[in-house]
């Protein structure tokens, strides 16, 4: 399929809203330091917030691809243990991924 629809637009959002918050609430690793977790968040946050304003304004393709790069700051700040997350639903990280130390 090369149409972004709204239905897929829609699952991004919730998908990447969740990683978000997901992402927020999980316990700081004390061997990152607080600027890098903080700097990671702001991104995605910064692309999220760039995905609806572009999605108000009708233009599907740059909302999705926005959605994209919040999601991708998400799951980069997992990958690299910034967040302790666990969720192989959300991340590309495994469910049972013990903690970095």
């Amino acid at each position: 399929m090369d149409k972004i629809t709204q239905e897929k637009l829609e699952k991004y959002f919730s998908v990447t809203q969740k990683a978000l918050l997901k992402a927020k609430e999980a316990p700081e690793n004390l061997s990152i330091t607080d600027l890098t977790r903080a700097d990671f968040l702001d991104m995605a946050q910064r692309y999220f917030d760039d995905a609806k304003h572009f999605h108000e304004k009708g233009e599907i393709v740059n909302a999705f691809a926005a959605l994209n790069y919040a999601h991708g700051w998400l799951d980069a700040g997992a990958r690299i243990g910034l967040f302790d997350v666990h969720d192989s639903e959300l991340f590309t990280v495994d469910d049972e991924t013990p903690k970095k130390q």
